[in-house]
């Protein structure tokens, strides 16, 4: 069984100490009373929640997984989940950040991001339940009807409902334009859904009363390709108009999918029957829709990263102290026992501490995306509400691409620490090696998130967010060019900043010159961006500490990790520099 404890003093370091969010939230409209006082008691109790009630039951409903009855199509979660789902319900958490006209809290969505890691932190597979009900509440109140948002958001905010999205088809993955689904036109104002959906997490289970499938589909006059799509509401139960329950709807799971990790979460191939549903925006502006819920989306799936990471670091490092195991090269260390433990060897320190910079460096980096969402949905100025859309367009692959692939690399180390008990299942490891590994492939895949980044917001976009968050690199190291704390982290952050910025500029030529480029290149240039923003991050880290009010041992961790990163993880930039301009050519044409 492995062990968590909310992160509280660096999820409060990196939201007030390094982005100062306090006067950021409440400087915006309606959060006025967004103080840290209020931020801190959500925190506080988002981490009771998870620590008490959801991080017991990660291992055993992992084993457990979720149960299909074929006879009636339906799903039966694992013991304790439906619990756990009304006691969330119940405090008010599947509004959090919602709308109070529909029933939400309105709190800030940098908040809502906080306590998702902490919640995924206790148990991901539970925390995909109420997460997609998010994005489909997100997409209703842009593109939705006012009874719409009416009969199918409320309820789904109140926790009685959840929301998920159904897009995938065998046929069509990230190539939506080959999607097949039919909606004809019916009674009223209503469609007939007919099609097969795969891949749909929680599409059926057994925690709320009715679920609110979101489904990408064509009409009859639909044109070719992604362009022909629209987007419906098709509920499980059909909704009378005062909100009570109908008969059932003509959607059902034809079976859950047998996948390598998240097994307590319903994951289903869901087929519409001539499903009756409804639809949401304009006819044949679907991807508008489903783009809402994805961008929402990718970022809590970055934050899914950071949570499974979160939790590896926790245990490995609890087991490096416990676990007594050789002698330290230079001889012994507690020459009272019968070996020193494993904190001693330098390989031990390396992986521990590259999941520490990696860990809190995607912390900053979501919380930071995050916030900038707040000040693209309230700022009171619209010149900054343009900027900071802008930089989270940009920022968004990153988050979500950088993030999931590293914690690929610190569930590994993690892992790694353990040796062989690691790769036993009691120990817990091997579970969040299997749950990462799909991180990297839901909401886009990692080729996508780069493909995204390079294609469309640096060449299509013309890089106007990178340009802003590479004049704010800039001009962090202007401020701090005399600093003498920050003196080993300014300069080669500077060079990076000059380095990422040429190469961007060099590798668009390319790119316009020969379209291949891009896809040659993308990754690689994913994975440089993310590297220089953590260490942007890292040294705003490092500032906020040497200002800050912490412990004496907490800035020099902070410190310490800092220089880590720059000695030894940011040297990988040149390695994906190299690769990128080794260019198309490289990649000769397979038979």
């Amino acid at each position: 069984m492995t062990a968590y404890k909310a992160p509280l003093d660096d999820l409060r370091f990196a939201l007030f100490d390094v982005l100062n969010a306090e006067p950021t939230l409440t400087a915006l409209q309606g959060g006025e009373a967004h103080s840290r006082d209020l931020l801190d008691a959500v925190l506080e109790e988002a981490g009771r929640l998870s620590e008490q009630l959801l991080a017991p039951t990660n291992a055993p409903a992992d084993a457990e997984g979720c149960h299909y009855d074929k006879a009636t199509q339906t799903v039966t979660t694992p013991k304790g989940f439906k619990e756990a789902f009304k006691q969330f319900a119940e405090g008010g958490w599947t509004g959090l950040t919602n709308p109070e006209i529909y029933g939400g809290q309105a709190l800030p969505g940098v908040l809502g991001t906080a306590t998702t890691e902490i919640f995924q932190s206790g148990n991901l597979a539970w925390s995909l339940y109420p997460l997609l009900s998010e994005g489909a509440t997100h997409a209703l109140e842009i593109h939705g009807e006012a009874w719409q948002r009416e009969r199918f958001m409320k309820p789904i905010i109140e926790g009685r409902w959840t929301g998920t999205m159904c897009l995938t088809e065998p046929q069509a993955g990230s190539d939506l334009g080959l999607l097949k689904t039919r909606a004809e036109p019916a009674q009223g104002n209503s469609y007939k859904i007919t099609g097969t959906k795969i891949f749909i997490s929680a599409g059926e289970h057994d925690l709320t009363e009715n679920i609110v499938h979101l489904v990408l589909a064509r009409l009859p006059d639909a044109p070719e390709g992604s362009r022909g799509i629209s987007m419906f509401i098709v509920p499980k139960f059909r909704v009378n108009e005062d909100g009570s329950l109908g008969a059932r709807n003509t959607v059902a799971a034809g079976a859950i999918e047998h996948k390598m990790g998240i097994h307590a979460c319903s994951t289903c191939v869901m087929n519409f029957d001539g499903a009756e549903g409804y639809l949401i925006g304009k006819p044949h502006k679907g991807l508008a829709a489903m783009f809402t819920m994805m961008n929402a989306a990718r970022l809590s799936v970055g934050v899914q990263g950071l949570a499974l990471a979160e939790r590896a670091l926790q245990n490995s490092l609890n087991y490096a102290r416990e676990r007594l195991q050789s002698r330290a090269l230079s001889g012994p260390v507690f020459p009272n026992k019968p070996a020193d433990n494993l904190l001693v060897q330098p390989d031990v320190r390396r992986m521990l501490l590259t999941q520490r910079a990696f860990v809190e460096g995607s912390r900053a980096l979501v919380l930071y995306t995050a916030l900038q969402t707040d000040i693209e949905h309230r700022a009171t100025d619209a010149a900054a509400r343009q900027k900071a859309g802008e930089l989270v367009a940009f920022l968004i692959p990153i988050a979500k691409g950088m993030t999931t692939e590293l914690a690929q690399e610190c569930t590994k180390e993690a892992l790694q620490i353990y040796g062989g008990h690691g790769y036993i299942a009691e120990n817990g490891m091997e579970q969040f090696v299997r749950d990462a590994r799909i991180i990297t492939l839901y909401e886009g895949t990692t080729g996508i998130q780069a493909a995204d980044l390079l294609g469309r917001k640096i060449l299509q976009l013309q890089g106007v967010g990178a340009k802003h968050f590479l004049q704010e690199i800039s001009a962090f190291c202007q401020q701090h060019s005399t600093d003498a704390a920050l003196r080993s982290l300014i300069g080669p952050l500077a060079v990076a900043t000059k380095e990422w910025s040429d190469l961007t500029v060099s590798l668009a030529q390319r790119a316009q010159a020969n379209p291949e480029e891009l896809g040659a290149a993308a990754t690689d240039y994913l994975y440089y961006s993310g590297y220089v923003t953590l260490a942007y991050l890292w040294a705003r880290s490092v500032a906020a500490a040497e200002a800050g009010a912490q412990s004496a041992a907490f800035k020099q961790a902070k410190r310490d990790t800092a220089a880590f990163y720059f000695a030894r993880i940011l040297p990988r930039t040149l390695m994906h520099k190299a690769a990128i301009e080794a260019g198309v050519g490289t990649l000769p044409a397979i038979d």
